[in-house]
């Protein structure tokens, strides 16, 4: 055999068992099976404050394993326009077994949560401020960062959840009122929502918004990371174990990427895998080096593109990385059939770059790239992840 032919097919062997050990040792790494979803929140105000509470639902899906609960503790986080300062908060997470009473001391004992079985916990947050401030006026939106721990056959992990809850919400615009911006060869009409997040369903913000607007011929864009938000797809960094891959791979990237961080990075490795990863970088690295540019961000999926490394999106998602929406494509069809007007998921910067995801069947593009090309949505804090835009 051509000694040259032998030297390439060892090499060949060797890169495949790599990847291999990497996806094994990927796939096999200790991981709770427990999973926690926020519901059923409500805002209460009196002449007291405001009273926000709602539930939790921590499920454990796996067969046989079980886990136990031992820590669970939240963290409110105010949100508003002013200094919160003189606002008092007082929080606590109520127990909800449902094999045991609940204590009246509060405590949370060590809970095991048994394979197929769940539990829940009520939230509750009070806030409060001096007879002569307005909360209204204060106090926008309420982020909850809640702190547990599962502690089971893979150790002891720290897992750490958050979602908003809007205190108060814009008042919808009706047609007589609606200030168009003119475009190029169409108009485009910015929509103001509250803070989006898991309690939201995609639906219902865009009918609540958009519903009395929409005439025939329209079409109604929503961001791609609100529309992830609100499906629940971002995560705090800490909740993150970069690998050794994830660590040196991080630092071929441009600063500016999302990908140039071991957390960010890992992120895309959670979702594609540390094969798929390693493989694209050194099939793209390759054909850069012939001239071709960004096989990286084709081979290695779609969320190589769309992860927002923490400072990406807006407050309390700056905190957070968000990874790009799950099946647009569906979504855009489901709206496009409830609204009778095209729907479409697109990425917009202030540099002119429209990107549309994913569109509804006969959604004008072209349209999309003149109406949205000055980003009439913004990328600060204007709240108006909706844009419906009109030929």
């Amino acid at each position: 055999m051509n000694p040259l032919l032998s030297v390439l097919l060892l090499a060949a062997l060797a890169l495949g068992l790599t990847l291999v050990w990497l996806e094994l040792r990927h796939r096999l790494r200790p991981a709770s099976p427990l999973e926690l979803k926020a519901h059923d929140f409500s805002v209460q105000s009196s002449p007291q404050g405001v009273t926000v509470q709602g539930e939790i639902t921590i499920s454990n899906p796996h067969r046989r394993m079980e886990v136990m609960v031992p820590e669970i503790a939240v963290e409110p986080v105010l949100l508003g326009q002013g200094d919160l300062r003189d606002v008092i908060i007082k929080s606590r997470v109520v127990a909800l077994h449902p094999d045991e009473e609940t204590r009246p001391d509060n405590y949370w004992a060590a809970y095991i949560v048994k394979g197929r079985k769940s539990t829940r916990a009520r939230i509750e947050i009070q806030l409060s401020t001096d007879p002569g401030l307005s909360l209204e006026r204060l106090v926008d939106s309420l982020w909850l960062d809640l702190h547990w721990i599962n502690y089971g056959p893979f150790g002891r992990l720290n897992r750490r959840d958050g979602w908003l809850v809007p205190l108060r919400q814009p008042e919808t615009i009706n047609a007589a009122s609606a200030q168009w911006r003119k475009g190029d060869n169409c108009q485009v009409l910015p929509l103001r929502t509250h803070l989006l997040g898991v309690l939201d369903s995609p639906g219902e913000v865009l009918s609540r918004y958009a519903s009395d607007l929409i005439q025939p011929g329209d079409v109604l864009t929503i961001g791609e990371t609100p529309l992830a938000v609100m499906q629940g797809r971002y995560h705090h960094p800490a909740t993150v174990e970069p690998s050794a891959l994830a660590r040196l791979l991080c630092r071929v990237f441009h600063p500016t990427s999302s990908l140039a961080t071991a957390c960010g990075l890992q992120s895309l490795i959670d979702v594609e895998g540390p094969a798929r990863v390693l493989g694209a970088w050194l099939i793209g690295t390759a054909l850069k080096a012939l001239g071709s540019k960004g096989w990286f961000y084709r081979l290695a999926g779609d969320q190589a593109r769309l992860i927002d490394d923490i400072t990406g999106t807006t407050p309390p998602y700056d905190q957070t990385i968000v990874l790009g929406p799950e099946q647009p494509a569906a979504f855009c069809a489901e709206m496009a059939r409830a609204l009778g007007v095209a729907v479409a998921v697109v990425d917009v910067n202030d540099l002119g770059r429209v990107k549309v995801l994913a569109a509804s069947p006969g959604c004008d593009e072209a349209l999309l790239q003149r109406a949205l090309r000055p980003n009439p949505a913004g990328n600060a804090n204007e709240r108006t992840p909706l844009v419906l835009v009109r030929p």
